[in-house]
């Protein structure tokens, strides 16, 4: 699988309607995942908010999107970030280490609870990063 950059908004509360809208856009398939599907938040009120959304367009168009978790700031307008996800380890590894020098990791590059490696840092400019690294498949 090649390397992929995509846009990945962050939502308070609404990720899961802002995504079906975005699917009545653009067309094609949206997947959903909530932070209860993973035991991702031990706070009961984040069960069925979204932890990931990624609608694929037929056109391959992807954009990703989830709700922000009630411990973390939201600020509309700058609730934008990048997403760089694939197989290939060597090469995120290495984005992921350019991209951190005078940066702060937010979350280290490591084991997810969905198999995958995973981490968000702010480059040197304010920009956030996550990186997916895809873990082995059945």
């Amino acid at each position: 699988m090649p390397t992929l950059l995509n846009p990945y908004i962050s939502f308070r509360d609404t990720a899961k309607p802002a995504m079906e809208f975005y699917q009545t856009v653009f067309g094609g398939e949206l997947n959903l995942s909530t932070f209860g599907d993973f035991q991702a938040s031990d706070d009961p009120a984040e069960k069925d908010k979204i932890m990931h959304g990624q609608l694929t367009s037929p056109t391959g168009l992807v954009l990703m999107g989830a709700d922000t978790p009630n411990r973390m700031d939201y600020n509309p307008g700058d609730n934008f970030s990048i997403s760089l996800s694939g197989d290939d380890e060597a090469e995120l590894r290495g984005y992921w280490d350019k991209l951190a020098v005078d940066g702060t990791i937010t979350q280290p590059l490591e084991k997810a609870p969905w198999g995958d490696s995973f981490g968000m840092l702010n480059d040197k400019f304010g920009v956030t990063w996550l990186v997916n690294i895809a873990g082995p498949r059945p």
